[in-house]
């Protein structure tokens, strides 16, 4: 069996995702990135590796998210792409049609417009995490409930609080607030969830026209009244993959067997779960950009380099020549 396998590395997660040749999931991890993206995606090799079904082998690797560089440079990736693009093709996969993409993860959140089976636009969250997976984990701690159980709480609830929800600060503040009033728990869970949909749509989505079909992905889209929430809202129903957690690296998995076809993939193998990794940089100096150079070495020898704008330092492979830094 040939399979392909994606990662994606985010701030909050580390997701891999195995698909075959019909583009159907074998297996999928989700891990804590935790602030140690090598780590992390060495520990969801190590589950991949024993999730990998009999006599199957990687065909194709490709990496995306905010550490895609790094972590293409750890496995030896076939294709590193932006985070649109993986959870664009993700989405099409699963809802060929599909117009807009709701994207909510741990620390950003995104909206895709897809027009005539082409990205159109996007739009993403830059200086605020309201709404984000985090904002709500840190509420449901605050309040003591589980957040697998927040959704099924708000749902119960019969007449939700207006909430504050442009700032994180203020949204706390304002959900306080509701609870000294006596409000009811799943009245002001449920009032947030329509408060961050507004935010939402305001920010990330300013400026853009939402068509139907819409899909919902990411680690919030697990969130059954955000769900409801974004349907009332816009008047439309909202459709969840059954694997929106790792969309991303679907969509990544996806891409690399596209990218591949039936040729060689660079994939350095299982192996490199117990390799040791360290990373190092230094500031080009060679125009005023002063550009911050990022070196990956492994097991002591130079394999990676990347963090320019022009393109003088960035080598992915053990096999190419190296710039004297």
């Amino acid at each position: 069996m040939r399979l392909y396998l994606g990662i994606d590395v985010g701030s909050v997660s580390t997701d891999l995702a195995l698909v075959d040749e019909a583009r159907r999931v074998v297996a999928g991890v989700y891990l804590r990135t935790r602030g140690r993206p090598i780590e992390a995606v060495q520990a969801g090799l190590a589950e991949i590796e024993r999730a990998l079904p009999s006599g199957s082998k990687i065909c194709g690797v490709g990496t995306t998210g905010s550490g895609r560089y790094l972590a293409g440079a750890v496995v030896g990736s076939d294709v590193i792409k932006n985070e649109i693009t993986a959870h664009a093709v993700a989405a099409m996969d699963f809802l060929p049609g599909v117009q807009t993409v709701i994207e909510i993860g741990g620390q950003d959140s995104k909206m895709i417009i897809i027009r005539n089976g082409v990205v159109a636009d996007f739009g993403m969250n830059t200086m605020c995490a309201a709404g984000t997976g985090s904002f709500l984990d840190q509420q449901s701690a605050r309040l003591g409930i589980p957040i697998e159980e927040f959704g099924d709480i708000a749902l119960q609830s019969k007449s939700p609080v207006r909430v504050a929800g442009r700032c994180t600060v203020f949204a706390e503040s304002d959900m306080i607030h509701k609870q000294q009033m006596g409000c009811r728990i799943e009245d002001i869970l449920y009032g947030l969830c329509q408060a961050l949909v507004r935010n939402y749509l305001n920010n990330v989505g300013k400026g853009k026209r939402v068509l139907p079909p819409v899909v919902f992905q990411g680690g919030v889209a697990a969130n059954k009244a955000m769900k409801r929430a974004f349907e009332e809202h816009l008047g439309m129903e909202i459709f969840v993959p059954e694997n929106h957690g790792i969309m991303g690296a679907i969509g990544a998995a996806i891409l690399a067997a596209e990218a591949v076809g039936q040729g060689v993939t660079r994939f350095a193998g299982f192996r490199v779960a117990e390799a040791h990794f360290e990373t190092s940089g230094f500031e080009c100096q060679a125009c005023p950009n002063c550009c911050e150079i990022v070196e990956l070495r492994k097991e002591s020898r130079l394999v990676a380099r990347w963090g320019g704008r022009c393109g003088r330092w960035e080598r992915f492979s053990e096999s190419e020549a190296f710039p004297a830094s």
